[in-house]
């Protein structure tokens, strides 16, 4: 049987306040991490989420998926330009799925701006081979 997409609040209540507890005691679980940001985002704490992304972002400066989830951060509380600089560095880093992008709920905010179709033209851009950038 497959889990409910939206579990009841009761449910986040508990998963909330559980994982606040794990991290208590070890601060830096990373998986532990994801989880109370996603559910902060879920009911809507998108202050707490935030703070939640950025900590991921300092354990894990090179991960893709954190910098994507830190984009998602800041677009739902409207800070457009540090969701793009998260964004761009997500896609550096190697994020590349432009099909859930443009349906992720968590960034309505950035679709809304002409940047980001520039962002996705730039993703959909093959990259010039190095011994063909002396032309450009």
């Amino acid at each position: 049987m497959a889990a409910p997409k939206n579990p009841p609040a009761e449910d986040l209540d508990f998963q909330m306040v559980f994982f606040e507890a794990i991290l208590r005691e070890n601060p830096g679980y990373f998986d532990a991490l994801i989880a109370l940001g996603e559910i902060y985002t879920k009911k809507g704490l998108y202050k707490k989420g935030l703070r939640i992304d950025k900590r991921l972002a300092r354990l894990r400066p090179d991960n893709p998926i954190v910098h994507y989830n830190l984009a998602c951060s800041h677009s739902l509380l409207g800070d457009l330009v540090s969701s793009f600089r998260a964004i761009e560095r997500a896609i550096s880093l190697g994020y590349d799925d432009i099909g859930f992008m443009c349906k992720d709920p968590d960034l309505s905010n950035l679709r809304k701006d002409d940047r980001f179709q520039e962002l996705l033209l730039r993703m959909k851009q093959p990259a010039v081979p190095a011994e063909d950038q002396k032309c450009l």
